[in-house]
């Protein structure tokens, strides 16, 4: 059977899929997804990601873009955000999608709507990005973490 189905000579049933792929090992989706089209990748040196003004952003932020991925239907931009000695504490963001957020070092208070958890080093969140949220209070410097905003393309 599986012979025919490589030649072209039958159209398996799902059932059938489903036994070729167990005997594969692997997931019947493994069919039906478009492989070919997803190639997008892409690289940044350590140190060497684009430093860029975001729409919104806030004085003393500092964003650094770790890379971009152009296909597909989710939109993700992986960021290390830096606050640079200007910077003030700002719980005032909201847009679209999910982010996560990863401490890379420093101490912040962070609000998330009527929430507000302290955060060091190692400390990490994942949340519905429509709610008001950032940092509330700055309470170690330096301070930098990782963030990356998940969201679906228009």
């Amino acid at each position: 059977m599986l012979s025919r189905v490589e030649r072209g000579l039958v159209s398996p049933s799902v059932d059938t899929l489903g036994r070729i792929a167990q005997g594969l090992g692997i997931p019947l989706s493994r069919f039906f997804s478009d492989q070919p089209s997803r190639t997008d990748w892409s690289f940044v040196p350590a140190g060497k990601g684009l430093v860029v003004d975001r729409i919104g952003a806030v004085a003393g932020y500092r964003y650094e873009l770790l890379g971009h991925q152009l296909s597909g239907n989710l939109f993700v931009e992986p960021y290390l955000v830096t606050l640079l000695p200007d910077a003030e504490p700002y719980a005032s963001f909201q847009h679209p999608g999910l982010k996560f957020l990863r401490m890379m070092s420093g101490r912040v208070h962070y609000r998330y709507g009527n929430k507000v958890v302290a955060l060091g080093p190692g400390d990490s969140l994942l949340f519905d990005a429509s709610a008001l949220h950032g940092v509330d209070a700055i309470d170690e410097t330096p301070v930098s973490y990782l963030t990356a905003i998940f969201s679906l393309r228009d």
